[in-house]
């Protein structure tokens, strides 16, 4: 297929295109290289794909209108996925303008790109952190998500309004996908795998939230890769027993549907840290700090509807994961 993947130098957008171009897909990657963080980091990514004959890059950004109508109308896509987007929940505290122009008219541009230009299915990534204030665990896409607490968080879920609006007006596949906190090599510099283990691997202190008393479902990127490329494959179709009286959250009347792709398992934070610290062989400096604006407490991901749609599960272990990515910490900062 002929397969857009917006983001394409970020973590998960890489990763995904690398796997699609792998098995035979013609991609078309973009791209607008901002500096949120290095820009080397990106392009190092980039240079881990492009020589695949199969494989375009084009520096673009999605909010900008007039190029994205240029390049749907030219390029004739079946697929769209869509990683593109602001990242990060506390840089939307200084920064809100931007999750605006790349979450919020960035995503418009590519509806109406796949509105007019028969895309056959946009798969686009949402988040955890809709989840928000709910403390409900493991979090189901069948909960009620309306009390987010970053503007991050309000953006994602804005992206699964907006993708079910043109469900319905135009017919449209579309199929969120809820990651929840990914890891693994090529990942961001501000996300805590790549904070805590260069800070430990350099003798420095580790800044950690609300005490320790935190949890996550980290979930690794190959299994993430995984999970994206079959919803890719699985074109959204309406629930046959949507009932609008007891309305379901995560499906439709409409070709719509929402996923969780985490780990189905719960992991806290200080053994997290504990599980670097001695992969690394090297105990931490830890700060305890308090609690962040716009962060929560625990994230745990229901993935029953991934497993029942696309028949897959993640299995890579923490201590396993952890283990990849400091090997590869290690060799491309030379530590």
């Amino acid at each position: 297929m002929k397969i857009l993947v917006t983001g394409v130098a970020g973590f998960i957008g890489m990763s995904v295109a690398r796997a699609l171009l792998e098995r035979g897909d013609e991609v078309v990657g973009i791209d607008n290289i901002n500096d949120y963080y290095d820009v080397q980091l990106k392009y190092d990514r980039l240079k881990q794909i492009e020589d695949y004959d199969n494989f375009t890059f084009i520096k673009m950004d999605i909010a900008d209108r007039d190029t994205m109508e240029e390049l749907f109308k030219t390029q004739n896509f079946q697929r769209v996925f869509n990683s593109a987007a602001q990242a990060g929940v506390r840089y939307s505290l200084q920064n809100p303008h931007a999750y605006v122009d790349s979450n919020l008219v960035g995503f418009v541009n590519i509806l109406e790109g796949c509105r007019h230009n028969g895309v056959e299915h946009l798969v686009y990534a949402s988040s955890s952190s809709v989840y928000g204030a709910n403390t409900s665990m493991p979090f189901s896409v069948h909960d009620n998500v309306d009390h987010q607490v970053s503007l991050y968080a309000a953006t994602k879920k804005s992206n699964e309004l907006m993708a079910h609006t043109y469900s319905h007006l135009y017919n449209i596949p579309t199929t969120g996908l809820r990651f929840f906190t990914v890891y693994g090599p090529w990942g961001r510099p501000d996300m805590s795998p790549s904070l805590f283990t260069g800070a430990i691997l350099r003798g420095e202190p580790i800044n950690v939230f609300n005490e320790g008393k935190m949890q996550r479902d980290f979930t690794y990127i190959d299994d993430i890769v995984e999970g994206v490329v079959r919803v890719i494959d699985k074109v959204a179709t309406p629930n046959p027993d949507y009932d609008s009286n007891k309305p379901d959250p995560g499906t439709s009347f409409a070709p719509y549907r929402v996923y969780n792709i985490g780990n189905n398992d719960v992991v806290q934070l200080m053994d997290f840290i504990e599980t670097i610290e001695n992969t690394v062989g090297k105990k931490a400096e830890k700060n305890m700090m308090g609690m962040q604006d716009g962060d929560v407490v625990a994230t745990y991901a229901n993935i029953d509807d991934l497993m029942d749609a696309v028949g897959f599960k993640p299995s890579t272990s923490l201590k396993e994961g952890i283990q990849k990515f400091v090997d590869w910490y290690r060799e491309y900062h030379s530590l």
